[in-house]
């Protein structure tokens, strides 16, 4: 079965807010993604199995040249198949014909060896203030 990485496709709110409450923990929420990534996303990146949605990444943007990773996320009986490195390839891809120059994210520790050695991420210095 091949997996299919489409840039800026379409795709179902419930589809992505089943993906997301599993892959975060939490309870099926009723967000409105498809508002949320036309309105303030500089992309994202659906992956596919089969025609049915198995991963997804969402790439917002400064307007500019500064675009972040956020919600990375693969369906639990599909991960550890490079899925997820497939999504940030395709994010990483999709930003820099956008012309930006820097793509950021923010992990969790037990994230750093997907994000730095499996996506090709460096270390850099920040800040952060919890809200």
């Amino acid at each position: 079965m091949t997996i299919t990485y489409t840039w800026r496709d379409a795709f179902e709110n419930a589809a992505v807010n089943a993906l997301h409450a599993e892959g975060f923990h939490h309870r099926v929420l009723d967000i409105d993604w498809w508002e949320q990534v036309q309105r303030h996303s500089l992309g994202w990146v659906c992956a596919r199995r089969d025609g049915e949605l198995v991963g997804f990444v969402n790439v917002a943007w400064d307007g500019g040249v500064h675009a972040f990773v956020l919600d990375t996320v693969v369906r639990g009986d599909q991960r550890r198949a490079g899925i997820g490195a497939g999504l940030v390839e395709a994010a990483v891809r999709g930003a820099r014909a956008a012309r930006c120059e820097w793509l950021h994210v923010d992990f969790d520790e037990e994230l750093r060896g997907f994000y730095l050695d499996s996506c090709g991420f460096e270390t850099t210095p920040a800040g952060l203030i919890a809200l």
